[in-house]
């Protein structure tokens, strides 16, 4: 724990200005980033009694070992630039906004030739607009079933589209109206795109004109004795107001408006945020909010109009978080740069942006009703929370007590090799913080040299760490590439505990590769499946773990995942060199035409599928070389008996059959306590 005392700046070296702070730890990572009118003023305060700052804030002084800032013009600049930094290096002390689900959403896909109306759900992608979110997917596609009769747009996927456009003939949706069907040639590209802007233009709000629209189209076909064509218009008109009927009105004015409110305790918020468009609630969407140091709501107002809105691309006016900014914001309570933040939203709009308290009528008791869902989706996740953090405090301390660490693994990574008999040989390495799996940060190998399980395990020990070593040497190297930059590089962070899937060859060729690179402050420990033993280097005996403790179960769900992954990877590789080594003796079919087809159906299994037309699609593969193609590939009939290919008894590492415990794979529990020495 550092002196904050050792790396305070010198007095008065730090500028009045505005600008942006960050605070960084001994390994030089970023850990917190803060902005500020006046960095004198505002950087004094952490430095001035730190025994009375909140637990949070004198936890991170204590963790950094540098502060650095940067000066800026006003207090825009400031803004833009945290948000910036905020994204760029991920501190862990600042106020993290995650969603509390995945919510899905109406995507409309602009970034395509032919857009297509899909439900999505995760990250927010590039030229694609997003409607909603909703609570349920079903909202949704009951929506497109209903707005399809009218704006018959594309809603099948890209491998459907091709195909219909293959045989020349519509998919069912085409036939009974409720898609344009451009896939055969119906309508043009132009045209497509048309009847996605009035759809997109109807879930934005703008209702009105096109109902008095279609009104005056009806009239003047019903004037034309066209009465067809006048009973459609009408039918269209029906299902737009049946549409609508399903959206109550909230706001009389026709407001588009972001209603946001919190509810929340020392340790975490939840917010809520109602998306209202054209006076109806278009959308819903929350967050929960991890607190690392006390914050008032109007801070937690400031970091939400930061995160959500930040980062708003210029062609879909949406932001980093999937959100346009709307013309008003409602929040229960102003920041205290309101105006500041006000000017950063209409900037980021491109108009006029009202960033308010409202105080009565409609939108009060709008708020009011954020509110009240806000506490019930935090009471729900306080429920979850308490269980879940009592579960993985439990399993780390009884890990580190079982396996006498000096500290709790707070970071664990496990590895685990895959092959069929000494071929396609892959690895894996996940990795778990605080009991949870941070996928972000998971890795796979191939592995060249390694002929068995235990040659394997020690080159991919050895490639993991050598680089983290070599990391640690270009940080401390003042002339290194990484000296300064603070951001999170490939394998900058060492575990606390190494876990390997076997027993002890394996944990022992771990170690060897660990004690020639010279990395000591890393424990390792391997899991054997047959009996579920811990294996220690070094020792004769396991450590048995009780069968129902919570350290036993962290380590099973740890090399479970290390298995799936792992098993993954090797199919794909195993897949693609079948695919490979059967094209090889294709005639008429070269390197590039090989990779071409591989490309195209990226698996054997998906290239077998395919018919000589869709093999025919393929650059440069005409009608003789398709049928050579299938015929190369065919797949002979399995005899009697024969394994399948998702048989697990041909993977290294296999699990014999036993009682199950607590939903983890079944294992071979019986004999535990005969063997090895008893942690209790």
């Amino acid at each position: 724990m550092a002196d904050p005392s050792t790396y305070r700046p010198a007095v008065g070296s730090i500028p009045e200005s505005p600008g942006v702070y960050k605070f960084r730890d001994s390994g030089g990572r970023v850990i917190y980033v803060g902005k500020a009118k006046s960095l004198r003023q505002r950087l004094n305060s952490y430095f001035a009694d730190v025994a009375g700052l909140h637990p949070r804030t004198r936890q991170m002084v204590t963790t950094a070992s540098a502060v650095e800032w940067t000066v800026v013009g006003t207090e825009v600049e400031a803004l833009q630039l945290e948000y910036n930094w905020i994204k760029e290096f991920d501190p862990r002390f600042n106020v993290r906004y995650r969603d509390d689900k995945s919510y899905p959403s109406l995507a409309v896909t602009l970034n395509e030739e032919y857009p297509r109306l899909q439900v999505m759900r995760g990250p927010k992608k590039k030229g694609v607009r997003y409607f909603g979110p909703y609570a349920h997917a079903w909202a949704i596609r009951e929506t497109l079933d209903t707005l399809t009769r009218v704006f018959p747009a594309r809603t099948c996927s890209n491998g459907v589209f091709k195909r219909a456009g293959q045989i020349g003939r519509p998919c069912l949706l085409g036939y009974i109206g409720k898609c344009s069907a451009p896939c055969v040639g119906r309508v043009s590209a132009e045209e497509h795109r048309e009847i996605v802007d009035d759809f997109c233009d109807f879930m934005a709000g703008r209702t009105e004109s096109m109902m008095k629209r279609l009104e005056r189209e009806m009239t003047e076909a019903s004037e034309n004795l066209e009465f067809e064509k006048a009973a459609r218009l009408r039918d269209d008109l029906g299902a737009l107001r049946r549409a609508m009927e399903k959206q109550a009105v909230v706001l009389g004015d026709g407001t588009d408006a972001d209603v946001v409110a919190f509810a929340q305790d020392e340790l975490e918020a939840a917010v809520q945020v109602f998306h209202v468009r054209g006076g109806r609630v278009r959308g819903q969407r929350g967050w929960i909010v991890d607190k690392v140091e006390a914050v008032t709501t109007g801070e937690l107002v400031e970091q939400f109009l930061l995160q959500v809105y930040g980062g708003v691309d210029e062609q879909t006016g949406v932001g980093e978080a999937g959100e346009a900014v709307p013309r008003e914001v409602l929040v229960p309570e102003l920041p205290a740069d309101a105006d500041v933040y006000a000017e950063l939203l209409e900037e980021l709009r491109g108009g006029k942006v009202s960033l308010r308290v409202p105080q009565r009528g409609d939108k009060r008791s709008l708020l009011e009703t954020v509110e009240r869902n806000a506490k019930e989706a935090f009471a729900r996740h306080r429920v979850k929370r308490s269980s879940d953090l009592t579960a993985r405090s439990l399993a780390l301390s009884e890990l580190q007590e079982a396996l006498e660490l000096p500290d709790a693994p707070l970071r664990i990574e496990c590895i685990d090799i895959s092959h069929v008999q000494g071929t396609n040989v892959v690895a894996s390495m996940v990795v778990f913080e605080d009991g949870l799996a941070k996928k972000s940060d998971y890795r796979r190998f191939s592995v060249t040299n390694g002929t068995d399980d235990t040659a394997a395990m020690a080159e991919v020990v050895r490639r993991r760490f050598a680089r983290h070593v070599k990391e640690e040497q270009d940080r401390r190297d003042e002339q290194g590439i990484a000296a300064d930059e603070g951001r999170p590089r490939r394998f900058a962070y060492p575990p606390n505990l190494l876990v390997v899937d076997g027993g002890a060859p394996q944990v022992a060729a771990a170690a060897r590769s660990l004690e020639e690179l010279g990395v000591v402050d890393v424990a390792i420990c391997g899991l054997a499946k047959r009996m579920e033993e811990v294996w220690l280097p070094g020792e004769s005996d396991p450590v048995i773990l009780p069968r129902t403790s919570e350290a036993l179960y962290l380590l099973q769900r740890v090399r479970d995942e290390a298995h799936r992954f792992a098993i993954t990877y090797h199919r794909q590789k195993r897949s693609t060199t079948m695919l490979v080594s059967l094209l090889d003796d294709v005639p008429g079919l070269g390197e590039t035409r090989r990779k071409a087809l591989m490309k195209q159906f990226g698996s054997l299994k998906r290239l077998r599928a395919a018919t000589v037309d869709e093999l025919m699609a393929v650059p440069g593969i005409g009608r003789r070389t398709a049928e050579a193609v299938q015929a190369a590939i065919a797949e002979p009939a399995d005899p009697a008996g024969a394994a399948t290919d998702a048989d697990p008894a041909e993977e290294t590492t296999t699990a014999p059959q036993g009682p199950a415990v607590r939903g983890t794979p079944r294992t071979g529990a019986g004999r535990t306590a005969e063997v090895g020495r008893v942690a209790s």
